[in-house]
């Protein structure tokens, strides 16, 4: 089986942190050059230094704030001048918590822009690439409340639902060009924003995070919460050439939670 992405470049975004920054390490151990967007250029300079190059990889960064959509589009356009892209991950932190009852419009607005928008824009100049390659992987991170709404995270689930079905749509018009566009759902799994979730609705539910956390991990099958390494390793089948022909498909990746089929 091949999953080597030697000769292959990966564009990931928030890859400074959690599931993105999981992701970069495992391409990179696979053999992909890595093209790091996000906001903090301290970390990112500290972690392409940090990233597997025994195969002659070469790994940049570049500042890209999501909440900015056409910055985003003229740093993608600034890497895809220069740079065959084979591989886009979309990755980007997820709306604040809360009921939908008390969100504002501007709440959805801005969270469309920062996640479909910026996924649009960046799938979009990369996809001449991809098709010139005549090889490319679209990967968005998005969520398992695609399957089942997630209680308290209203703009998220409205959201991520968006770009579940663009995604699909996507993956039905350039397949014949050899390009997949998949979606991984991520379950509950160790990151700064797990700890947000957690911290916010064990405030409502009027219980410490700690007891709070003890509940969640008990409704999930595998009784604990993932390791943004799990993610990140379906992540890099899919970018991979054994992937070949998975393609529109939301894969979750939850430790067996999700109550559907």
């Amino acid at each position: 089986m091949n999953v080597s992405l030697q000769n292959k470049t990966a564009v990931i975004g928030g890859s400074t942190q959690g599931i993105g920054l999981a992701i970069a390490a495992e391409f990179a151990r696979s053999g992909a050059s890595c093209i790091l967007l996000a906001r903090n250029e301290e970390a990112m300079r500290n972690i392409v230094q940090t990233l597997d190059n025994t195969m002659n990889q070469v790994h940049r960064y570049f500042i890209a704030d999501f909440s900015a959509p056409v910055q985003v589009k003229k740093v993608i356009d600034a890497i895809v001048s220069t740079t065959p892209v084979h591989i886009l991950v979309n990755n980007t932190g997820g709306p604040a918590a809360g009921a939908i009852t008390d969100a504002a419009a501007a709440d959805f607005s801005q969270a469309f822009e920062q996640h479909l928008i910026n996924n649009h824009l960046l799938a979009q100049a990369v996809l001449p690439s991809m098709k010139n390659e005549k090889y490319g992987r679209i990967i968005n991170i998005i969520s398992t409340s695609v399957r089942i709404p997630i209680d308290n995270l209203g703009v998220s689930n409205t959201i991520r639902a968006a770009v579940a079905s663009w995604a699909k749509t996507l993956s039905n018009e350039v397949g014949k060009y050899n390009i997949t566009v998949n979606s991984i759902l991520p379950g509950y799994t160790k990151t700064q924003r797990l700890n947000a979730v957690l911290e916010v609705n064990a405030a409502r539910a009027g219980i410490s995070t700690v007891e709070f956390t003890k509940k969640m991990e008990e409704a999930i099958p595998m009784k604990r919460f993932g390791e943004s390494f799990e993610i990140a390793a379906v992540a890099a089948f899919l970018a991979s050439p054994a992937a070949s022909y998975v393609n529109g498909v939301s894969i979750p990746v939850d430790g067996g939670r999700t109550g559907t089929i």
